[in-house]
Order: structure tokens, then sequence, then C-alpha cells
């Protein structure tokens, strides 16, 4: 019963994530300002998510996971709902705060809670479930643009997540039933700047940085690459498109969550890189029809798909439970600063040289992220050696 309100919690974290990528397109028209300027916004979200992020491993000593999961989903509802009434491009800015802050503590609280006491399979499924979330948000977004407004689609995703909220405080029976396990062996993990100085710890952050730098640029601008790149396409057509890299997510993760067991993380995580740059060079090829480019935008997002919660669920074998904590919160906040920029700089840079630059850009941080994560192997083996 608890793990099933866990895959629900997954869904509430993917809901968020891809409405403002998907629903650009029209909101950029609605205030008149440059397309440039989703940047901003998903900055200042990223920005927020990254405080919460560094300073969880100290909630997580304090709060129950229970506790900070409902806090965290009541600040997104807040957020959403902040962002359906906004009628100017500045008002978007007062409610990133909430939709910030909350993505960041219950990403790395929950993150950190299965990848203590659940197993590499039970980790994928729950991050396919994160790309549930996130598939279904493009396509509210796009029903709402095609009945009503881009306002609504903050709206009707809102009411969707108070109900998931309703179910996390109905819950808290469930989590008290298992004793301690929501904040087990918190108080005896290390800070920050202990865990910072383990080896290994540095360059998974960094491969960390690159993976959610492409992965966060899929999310805002695939829709915008088809509105740009592509011709014939309708609005709703254009943001349903932002579900793409979701679905292949999904789908990516519900492989792993198969055969993730057989192959350990490190395996899947190459397989993973590779399926990727597959999608990447079918996103470059030079066809006029949009089919090729958004097959392989689904085929980006089944490749990405087991890194995220491979690297995660590493965390306690690679570096220890004492550390745990302290290095998946580095890591959630390793991933929003890369979420935080580099869309942003991609938006100047489809500015001056055109959108069809994006797959380009997405080459580099995929070839950055293998690049770091088995320099970290071997750092962790030379370690191991030493012992």
């Amino acid at each position: 019963m608890l793990l099933s309100v866990i895959f629900l919690i997954f869904i509430s974290l993917g809901l968020p994530d891809s409405l403002l990528g998907s629903g650009w397109p029209t909101m950029q028209k609605a205030f008149a300002v440059p397309s440039s300027y989703a940047g901003y916004v998903s900055m200042s979200i990223s920005f927020m998510t990254i405080l919460s992020a560094l300073v969880s491993p100290r909630m997580i000593r304090r709060f129950r996971t229970q506790w900070i999961v409902i806090v965290s989903i009541l600040l997104t509802v807040i957020g959403l709902i902040g962002f359906s009434f906004s009628t100017s491009y500045w008002m978007l800015f007062l409610f990133v705060v909430p939709y910030g802050l909350g993505a960041g503590a219950i990403d790395a609280s929950v993150n950190h809670y299965v990848a203590s006491h659940y197993s590499s399979a039970v980790m994928n499924f729950l991050h396919c479930f994160y790309g549930v979330g996130a598939v279904i948000s493009p396509n509210i977004m796009a029903l709402a643009l095609r009945y009503a407004d881009w306002e609504q689609g903050y709206r009707w995703t809102a009411f969707i997540q108070m109900g998931i909220l309703i179910v996390c405080v109905l819950s808290l029976p469930l989590w008290k039933n298992h004793g301690s396990a929501a904040g087990e062996g918190a108080e005896a993990g290390a800070g920050i700047r202990e865990s910072v100085k383990v080896p290994g710890v540095i360059p998974t952050l960094i491969a960390f940085f690159a993976y959610c730098s492409g992965e966060a640029t899929c999310f805002l601008w695939t829709s915008s690459y088809f509105a740009g790149a592509k011709t014939g396409l309708t609005n709703g057509m254009i943001a349903s498109f932002g579900s793409l890299i979701f679905g292949g997510l999904m789908f990516g993760r519900l492989l792993s969550g198969i055969v993730s067991n057989r192959l350990g993380d490190r395996l899947l995580i190459r397989i993973g890189i590779s399926v990727e740059l597959v999608g990447i060079v079918m996103v470059m090829l030079p066809i006029e029809n949009y089919i090729p480019a958004a097959i392989g935008f689904v085929i980006i997002g089944t490749g990405m798909g087991p890194v995220y919660p491979a690297i995660q669920h590493m965390a306690p074998v690679n570096f220890g439970e004492r550390y745990s904590a302290s290095v998946i919160g580095l890591q959630m906040a390793s991933a929003y600063l890369g979420s935080t920029l580099m869309p942003m700089v991609f938006g100047h840079l489809q500015q001056s040289f055109g959108i069809v630059i994006m797959p380009y850009y997405l080459l580099v941080f995929a070839v950055m992220n293998f690049v770091l994560l088995e320099r970290t192997y071997r750092v962790l083996k030379r370690k191991e050696g030493e012992r």
C-alpha cells in the first residue's frame, strides 16, 4: 500500500515539469515576449529547486519523508494555481517560488528513501511513473488549448495535484506502520561539505549536471523545435509533441525496471546513453516531414530513461549510507543547476542560430554525461583497490 502511494507521488513529481514547455508557444504570444523568455521562467523555478535540494539533507534529518511530501505537493499546487491566474509575464515570477521549492525537497527526500529501501528495478519503475505524470500534463495543455486556453491547462493540472495531495494525507497511517523507516539513518548522515570531498562525487555531480541540461532542454524546447523547424502543424499538435520526450522516458524506465536487477545500474546507463545518441542522430536528419524527428525525440527519451534513476540508486552503494542523503541532495542541486542555466543558454543560442541547432546541443551533453560517469567508475574502482 505504501509503495502504491509512492508511485502516485512520482506521478505528481512529473506533472508540473512539462507544462511550461508545452504551453510556452501560446503563452509567449499571450504575454507578447520573445521565445527565449521561457528560459528565465525555467531558470527561476530551477533556482528555487536548487535551494530546497541543498537544504534537503537537513530536512531529511529533522522531518519524516511523508511530511516533506505533503508540504511540497501543497507548494506546487499553489504555484500551478498562481501560474493559471497570471495575466502578465512578470506575474509568473511571483509563483516560481512555491513552484520550485516544492519540487526540490520532495525529489531529494523520496529518491533518498527509495534508494535506501528498494531495488534498482523499483527505482526505475517509480521514475517510469514520473514519466506518466510528465506525459499527462502536455496532453492536458493540448486539450486546454483546443477547448479553452493555456491558463486552464495549469488549473486542471493543479486539480490533479490536489487529488494526489488528499491521497498522501490519507496515507499517513501507512507511513506510521513502517516505524522509523521514513527517516532511517539520517541522524548519522554526513553533511554536504564532508560529502563533496568523497572521491567520485564531483565527476558524478558534473555528469548529473550534463544529463539534466539535455533533459531540461528537451522538456522546455521540444514543442518549440517543432513550431520552428517543421511546418503545417496546429498549436494543439505542437503542444502535444511536448510529451514525446516524456513518453520515451516512461518507456525507457519501464524497460529498465524489467532488466535492471540483471544488468546493473552501470550497464543500464551505458546502454541508455547509446540509445540516446541514436535518437539525436534521427532528429539531425535533414527531412522536412516531422515524423522522423518525432520518433527521434521518443528514442532520446527512451535512452535517457534509465540514467537519472540509476545514478540516484547507485549513491548508497558507491558512497555509503553515511553520505547517500547529502550526495543525493547535491545531485539534485547539480541537476537543477543544469536545468536552470542550460535551457536559458539554448534559448539565446537558438535566437542567433535557429532552433535547428537543438540536436547538436543535446549531443554535447550526452557525450559529457558518458565521459564523466566513466571517469567516476574508474575513481571508485581505484578507491576499492586501495582498501
